[in-house]
């Protein structure tokens, strides 16, 4: 209650209520002992930026991975820098004296950056998948349709459509008078947002629920049929070897595609009774942090190419001293 007193000098009148000016984000508390919940935030935080940043130095460091998928690649790592980045520096600082105050603005840059890079995510996920297809069903046809020009495009018809897509989202949320100021998450995501509004926002949670509903379906889709394709492809493949040296070739993204859609699926299942408390926060912080945290490695530890060009670059350096 001392929060929600202390905010009341940075609000105005709107009508007959008062509309803040900055809320109040209640945070996930990981373990009793604060200390510690801050120090692991940060060192999935490190983690997740070291492996991210490996993949983007190896990657424009060597010639052999200058190839389409690993071209989507460095976007997907980019992606899971920034991805965490919107909610790991404002979780940390909320572990800290007074830090869980976040202004009217940047909650709401915080929120519509979430919500653009999720969607990016996603859609990357899906052309990512294509390209996989293209590769393995049809290798004679793949560098011709996979050009450079070809992969750029597909890169800004990603960052156009999450823009598009959530644009009239955005505004209708960005123009919402808000009347409560605590938030109940670790950041603000676009359902505590709405609850804190001064007027019904139930069209506008129909309209997310939609459009978040169509990105994920749609790229599911595409995902979907791409492997399809892939496995049928695979299995026509006489020899074992050849079978395990072509789905090799993909395995990588197959482990990164499971892990970004399982994890969305738990946003859509309903917990028991007992386990209400702080679900939502908890799926949450497996999508925001747990998975960027992974993409990296699953890259680097499942990829023969990848692991092989980093053996190589150790044991050079190891040579040189």
């Amino acid at each position: 209650m001392n929060y929600l007193h202390g905010s009341n000098k940075h609000a105005i009148e709107w009508g007959n209520a008062t509309q803040v000016t900055e809320f109040i984000l209640l945070g996930l508390s990981l373990f009793p002992n604060v200390s510690v919940s801050f120090l692991l935030i940060v060192v999935i935080y490190v983690f997740t930026a070291a492996g991210n940043v490996l993949i983007l130095t190896l990657v424009f460091s060597d010639q052999r991975l200058h190839s389409p998928m690993y071209f989507f690649l460095c976007n997907l790592s980019i992606l899971d820098i920034c991805f965490i980045s919107t909610t790991a520096p404002k979780m940390l600082h909320g572990y800290l004296k007074g830090g869980k105050t976040i202004s009217v603005p940047g909650c709401l840059t915080q929120s519509y950056s979430f919500f653009l890079l999720g969607v990016a995510n996603f859609l990357l996920l899906a052309v990512m998948s294509f390209d996989r297809y293209i590769a393995i069903c049809y290798p004679l046809h793949y560098s011709g349709i996979m050009h450079q020009k070809q992969c750029i495009k597909l890169i800004v018809v990603v960052w156009a459509g999450a823009f598009f897509s959530i644009l009239d989202l955005s505004i209708k949320i960005m123009r919402l008078p808000f009347c409560s100021s605590l938030v109940n998450h670790f950041f603000c995501d676009v359902i505590p947002l709405l609850r804190n509004s001064c007027i019904s926002t139930a069209d506008i949670h129909v309209q997310e629920v939609i459009t978040s509903s169509i990105i994920l379906l749609t790229s599911l889709f595409v995902t979907l049929a791409s492997y399809l394709n892939i496995v049928r492809t695979i299995l026509k493949i006489q020899s074992a070897e050849g079978r395990y040296k072509t789905f090799s070739t993909c395995s990588s993204h197959a482990f990164v595609v499971s892990l970004a859609y399982g994890s969305s699926i738990f946003t859509y299942i309903k917990p028991s009774q007992g386990q209400v408390k702080d679900y939502n926060k908890k799926v949450s912080l497996l999508t925001t942090m747990i998975v960027p945290l992974l993409n990296p490695y699953i890259y680097t530890l499942r990829n023969e190419k990848v692991k092989a060009i980093l053996k190589e670059k150790l044991k050079g350096k190891i040579c040189g001293k």
